[in-house]
């Protein structure tokens, strides 16, 4: 199982992905459960990092909710490399809908020897 999400480098660094929920990731009902989004911006970081041949381990995470998703329409994903030192990546996600801004993070990713 998985979410199957499949992200596509984009011409200015990012890595985007579109995802179309289901009801049985509602946390209320019609609206995706927030443990889910978290994950979700949380995957497009990762996958920011693997675009560009680098692992990392998420080391801190901040999520900022701005509005409630809608479970079952479409969204997407969005990730960006935004600084590299000594062993830490900076990164930040957006997750939009209906072309909105519905939640947003940042995170530390720590380099990965594996």
């Amino acid at each position: 199982m998985g979410l199957a999400l499949h992200y596509h480098p984009q011409p200015d660094g990012s890595v985007a992905a579109g995802f179309l929920g289901h009801c049985a990731l509602e946390g209320y009902p019609g609206l995706l459960h927030g443990g889910l989004i978290a994950s979700l911006l949380d995957g497009a970081m990762t996958n920011c990092l693997f675009a560009r041949g680098l692992r990392g381990l998420t080391a801190e995470l901040n999520v900022r909710y701005h509005a409630s998703v809608a479970a079952t329409e479409e969204m997407e994903l969005r990730g960006w490399l935004e600084h590299e030192a000594h062993g830490l990546y900076q990164l930040r996600a957006e997750l939009t809908q209906a072309g909105a801004v519905k939640a947003s993070a940042t995170a530390k990713f720590m380099k990965s020897h594996e």
